[in-house]
């Protein structure tokens, strides 16, 4: 019985020690990290494509790792955290000057919806329902369908809705697959 108190109270706290350990090493760690970001730029935190994300799921587990696990030293955390904003910097800037790579690393936005049509096709291909699309158009404060002139399925996942007012125009789909477009002109 007394073993199985000594286990709970273990689980429970550890010593001061231990809490010493991750107030010291977290704010270095965290210190690192901002100093790291504040280097590589802006771009680093930003969430253009899939790519993007997995860098910054990342940097936060990697993060995580340096304050609470006790196999892994300041110095190699930050070094961990410095390879992947690095590595996140050369796809970035691979992806601005050679559009073969761009195309490999990242997705073309999607076009769902254009004119009161749902484009069925591109849907099933990104595996987005009518539902998910309705909802995108509420949260752009639009209450009809109709008053919507498209709805994107951006890189980073996130929809965009291009409303149906006079001022919008349609040159902001200019880098959406023509697929898609070739798809709407076969519903009219």
């Amino acid at each position: 019985m007394i073993d199985v108190v000594h286990t709970i109270s273990d689980w429970l706290f550890k010593g001061w020690e231990s809490i010493g350990r991750i107030l010291v090493v977290g704010v270095l760690a965290y210190v690192g990290l901002l100093l790291i970001l504040r280097i590589s730029g802006k771009r680093t935190l930003s969430k253009m494509n899939a790519f993007d994300l997995v860098v910054t799921v990342a940097l936060g587990s990697t993060l995580s790792t340096i304050i609470v696990s006790r196999q892994t030293g300041v110095a190699d955390g930050l070094t961990a955290l410095a390879l992947l904003v690095g590595l996140q910097y050369v796809v970035a800037w691979l992806s601005v000057r050679w559009p073969g790579f761009k195309q490999l690393i990242k997705a073309e936005p999607t076009l769902l919806f254009h004119q009161g049509h749902y484009l069925k096709q591109a849907m099933r291909r990104q595996r987005v329902s009518e539902d998910e699309i309705l909802a995108a158009i509420r949260s752009s404060g639009s209450a009809n369908p109709d008053e919507v002139k498209a709805v994107v399925l951006e890189t980073d996942g996130s929809f965009t809705v291009i409303s149906n007012s006079p001022s919008s125009d349609i040159r902001s789909l200019q880098n959406v697959t023509h697929a898609h477009l070739a798809e709407y002109n076969q519903i009219n």
